[in-house]
This record gives C-alpha cells, structure tokens and sequence, in this order.
C-alpha cells in the first residue's frame, strides 16, 4: 500500500495537470496533450463552458433575492422537501459540520444553501449563495450545474472546476426529477473539502434525491386519494407537516408553510395520539384510538378530553391540523418513522440508518406506539442483515439499537477480509455477549 506521502504528492501532480490543462483550453489551445488525461467529463463540461463565453474568474448572478426569493421557494415542488434533505445530509443543524447543502431549481438558481456556519461566508465570496445561479452555461463546469446538463449525479474535485474561484473546493450534486413525468425539478449539491466529493458522498447524495422523489410521489398519490370532503380544514398547499419522534419522548411537529417555519413541542400523551392518527391516515373511531393510546377500548371518556386540550394547543399553533371527529383524523402529517421506511424500501440502507435516531417515543406505553416501535426496529434490523454492505453494518452495530446484535455481528465478522483489523475488536465484542 502506497505510503500517505505518496498518495499526496501523486494527489498535487494530478492537480497540477488539470490545472495546466485548463489553463492551455482557455488559451484556445484545444488540442494540447494534457487535456486527453482529464476526466472526459470534465473535459467535455470545460468545452461546453468555452462554448458559453463562461469567464473563468466571474461571480455568478445574483437572479433572485429578497422578497421576489421567499416567494419563489415557497412555491416551488421541493420546498416541502427540505426538512427530509436537511436530516439526511445535515443531521443536527449541520452548523460544524464541515459541508454545505444547496438546493437549486432545475434552472440552477440556489434556492436554499445551508450548512457550516465557518464554510458559508467563505463561500459566499465566490458567489455560492441563495439566489445565485449556478447554471453550467453561467458559472461553467460546477456540480451543481453540471448535474442539470447531464441530468445525473456528478463529482468535481478542485482543480477540475472551470471557475479558478471555486478550485479550493470539491462538490457533490444529484438532480430532483418529477417522479411521474421525469421532469427535471432542481438540484441537490454538497459542497466543501476533498470529502465533499468521496464515493460515499455521492451514495449519499444519490439516495436523498431518490428519497425526495419517493416522498413526492407519496404525498401526490395519498392527495388524489383522499376524498374532497375529507376535512372541513385541509392543510394549504404551502403547508407541510413532519413529526419527530425517533429517539425522542416529547415529539416536535415542524410545520412549514406560507407563514415561515415553526416547532410545535408535544407532550407525551399528545404525542402518542398524533403519532396513532399520522400513521392512520383513513381515521380512527373513538374506541379504537382509545385501545392503540389507552390499550383499552372503553377509555373513550379518558381520551375525550385529551382531543380537547390537543385541539386547543393545534388552534393556536397550527390550525390546519385540528383533528375532525368521527372519526377522528387529522390532515396529512408526516412522520420520521414513514421516512425512513421508505428509504428502506428504495434499498438506501445507509440513508435509512442515519435518519434512524433511536426508537419511537421509548418511554411510551401506548400499544400502538410499542407495535409501531417495534415494526420500525425489526424492518430496519432484517433490512440491514438481508441486503447492506459490511460498512452499513458496522455502522449498525456501533448503534444502541445494533450494539448487542450477536447475529449482525456475526455477520459482519464473516463479511469482513480474513486481514482485516476491524475483526478483533468484532470478536472481542462477540466474547463479551456470550
């Protein structure tokens, strides 16, 4: 194996023939030998940029700022998408976390740019900010751009950008497309260092735009199924609704709408009703709610008087989920658990994992949470035995959830090379639990 020295000094040469490469294309000689060992690519991406008249040290244009960018984002198709981006490449905030995520309509315009609090005024100085267009025939070969014109996922490390502003950095980026027409709707890019561009970055990126096409396609077929009729308050189109309750005993309901975005905190109880009727989308009678929150049928007149307090508390907070009676249900409310579901069921295991923060509501006693809990657990866990890679199941059992998993550890002991020096530390973890 090649010594770190090594892999740095062949890392500088390659990056200085791409360099010089590009700077013999913008000399207009097209023909030189160095381009022929750039990436075809990039080579093709740095053609069609010179094709464009795309000046090589130009700040991209600002096309969309103030009011007129609030207004855009708020009606366009990935905006109710966001939150499920954001805990997929951005768990916690992301205000350290060494990347940032933008989100670009299918013209290249950056609708959202989020992330390292550090990395964003840096990268504003080269014009990577919301409402700057980053179109390959405007900003040249970026993989924001670059991306929408290839209309796949595309890497481009340092050197290989065609702005020399941008060269100090390595970006990821996916389009978003129509999960019905195949229409392209935007973009989906991390941006930062040499590990912004890593082949597990692009899984990564890759799979939280299948993910939103899931999620979109999802949310169109519940909405033609649902009946006009169905609340006398339905949600407004501007609206969206996602609930937390993975690894957390008081769930948080964001709502995101014309309004902006707010965080509703739910109690215990609250939180276990919202949950029984987000996962029951056709409604619940009284009884049977009764029985998933209770575990008793008869506590019709114990759950009464929660559904008052809930409504009241939603009256003030979010209107537009006040639950409608008989049956009671609830306009849609997406949930944590239905998302990393779906993930598990487009196979992006490693995706799915991380959304996973733990199980749902854990010091509930409610019946329905405990069956729900248990389904969410037991799906990811026969998932991940059934069909992940070693590097996903290490990752698994290094969770509270996996942690005394003897099976997936075994399992991850026969996956791993005879060589490897993450087996002793698997067996000595397997000795502890015999």
């Amino acid at each position: 194996m090649s010594s770190p020295w090594l892999r740095s000094e062949s890392a500088r040469v390659s990056r200085l023939l791409v360099e010089r490469a590009h700077d013999e294309l913008l000399a207009g000689n097209a023909a030189d030998p160095r381009l022929a060992q750039v990436r075809p690519l990039v080579r093709e991406s740095w053609r069609r940029s010179v094709g464009s008249r795309v000046r090589a040290e130009a700040l991209p244009a600002l096309d969309l700022r103030g009011d007129a960018l609030d207004a855009y984002r708020r009606g366009h198709p990935l905006a109710g998408a966001l939150e499920l981006i954001r805990g997929l490449l951005l768990p916690g905030g992301g205000d350290d976390s060494g990347v940032l995520v933008a989100v670009g309509d299918a013209a290249g315009r950056l609708m959202w740019v989020e992330g390292d609090r550090a990395l964003r005024s840096r990268a504003g100085d080269m014009g990577f900010a919301e409402g700057a267009n980053w179109a390959e025939d405007r900003v040249g070969t970026a993989a924001p751009g670059t991306a929408l014109a290839l209309g796949r996922s595309v890497q481009v490390h340092g050197a290989e950008h065609f702005n020399r502003l941008v060269q100090p950095w390595s970006c990821t980026a996916a389009p978003v497309r129509d999960p019905e027409s195949g229409r392209l709707l935007g973009v989906i890019d991390v941006t930062g260092g040499d590990e912004a561009a890593s082949p597990q970055a692009q899984l990564l990126v890759d799979a939280t735009a299948r993910a939103v096409e899931g999620e979109l396609l999802v949310a169109r077929l519940r909405s033609r199924q649902e009946p006009a009729h169905r609340s006398r308050r339905p949600v407004p189109p501007a609206t969206r609704a996602i609930l937390s309750v993975l690894g957390r005993d008081r769930a948080l309901l964001a709502l995101a709408g014309d309004g902006g975005e707010r965080v509703v905190e739910l109690g215990m109880r609250h939180a276990e009703i919202v949950l029984m009727l987000a996962t029951h989308r056709q409604g619940l009678a009284a009884d049977r709610l009764a029985e998933l929150v209770y575990g008793d049928a008869a506590a019709v007149g114990t759950l009464r008087p929660e559904m008052v307090r809930l409504r009241r508390l939603l009256e003030r907070s979010a209107p537009a989920l006040v639950p409608d009676s008989r049956p009671y249900r609830m306009a849609a409310v997406e949930t944590d658990v239905q998302q990393v579901q779906s993930l598990l069921d487009r196979g992006a295991h490693r995706v799915a994992l991380a959304a996973y923060r733990g199980d749902a509501l854990p010091d509930s006693t409610a019946p329905g949470v405990a069956e729900l809990r248990e389904t969410i657990r037991t799906s990811l866990r026969e998932a991940l035995l059934a069909e992940a890679g070693v590097d996903v199941l290490l990752a698994y059992v290094d969770t509270d959830t996996g942690a005394d998993d003897v099976e997936a550890l075994r399992q991850v002991l026969r996956m791993l090379p005879r060589r490897s020096p993450r087996r002793a530390g698997v067996v000595a973890r397997l000795d502890r639990l015999a």
